[in-house]
């Protein structure tokens, strides 16, 4: 089984201009993603897929593997995509996985794409998976930038929020607080089938692309991971990590 992990980044995010290169403790964020991604030895290679040369050039720059793609995409998955078939076409080979971590995500560990992965291993019929990872706090449960999941008892997605679910408001007892943590692997045909579906009006209500799946009456697998992590949206997610990664134990291993 061939698995490669590609990391889907832009200078344009609209609630963080430039943020792939905002710095963390002395390197960009895409650097960090890069070489913690590379560091998953299930992994047979890493890429990042831009349209941006500053993006492109600097991972270049740390020996590190870039596709150029085009500015058009809206989605994270279709740039993915589009990069996917450019290193199937250089290394002369389908692949049969492709894990899709976002740019965003540099606490990202080894072990939490190994954990992504399982789940193909075991079950044929599982097509895409998501990390989900228990919140701490009710600030993290009421915070629109953090999207939450609810699940089945098979731990398949049952919908997505950016909103707080599930309610609290006539519960008494403790309420399972779940984020969606942005390691993303699909079988290859899926990932091609997602992009060729319309986009759906929760996915658009709720700006998530896992809704697509659910409202096309299929399956997201989601794995829980032990794993902290958190994403950067904002200037405060920016430095809320950097006082994280100053106590990391794997930032030696790439630093």
């Amino acid at each position: 089984m061939k698995i490669i992990a590609i990391i889907p980044a832009r200078m344009g995010s609209s609630r963080f201009p430039g943020k792939p290169l905002a710095d963390i403790n002395g390197m960009p964020m895409i650097g960090h993603c890069y070489k913690r991604t590379e560091l998953c030895t299930d992994l047979d290679d890493s890429y990042v897929a831009t349209c941006d040369a500053e993006i492109f050039d600097y991972i270049r720059s740390i020996g590190g593997k870039a596709i150029m793609t085009s500015d058009k995409h809206e989605r994270a998955s279709d740039r993915s995509a589009e990069a996917m078939l450019k290193i199937e076409e250089e290394i002369g080979q389908k692949v049969d996985i492709v894990v899709m971590v976002q740019g965003d995500e540099p606490m990202i560990t080894p072990n939490m794409i190994t954990e992504s992965i399982e789940p193909f291993k075991q079950d044929s019929s599982v097509n895409v998976v998501n990390l989900m990872a228990k919140m701490n706090s009710l600030e993290e449960f009421n915070d629109p930038n953090e999207v939450k999941v609810v699940v089945d008892k098979n731990s398949n997605a049952l919908y997505f929020s950016r909103e707080p679910i599930p309610s609290d408001k006539k519960w008494s007892g403790e309420i399972p607080m779940l984020k969606q943590v942005c390691i993303i692997p699909f079988r290859r045909e899926y990932l091609l089938k997602f992009n060729d579906l319309e986009e759906t009006i929760l996915e658009k209500i709720e700006s998530v692309d896992m809704m697509r799946v659910l409202e096309n009456g299929e399956n997201v697998k989601m794995v829980f991971t032990n794993s902290e992590s958190y994403s950067v949206d904002t200037i405060a997610d920016l430095e809320k990590v950097k006082e994280y990664l100053l106590k990391d134990n794997i930032i030696h291993n790439y630093m």
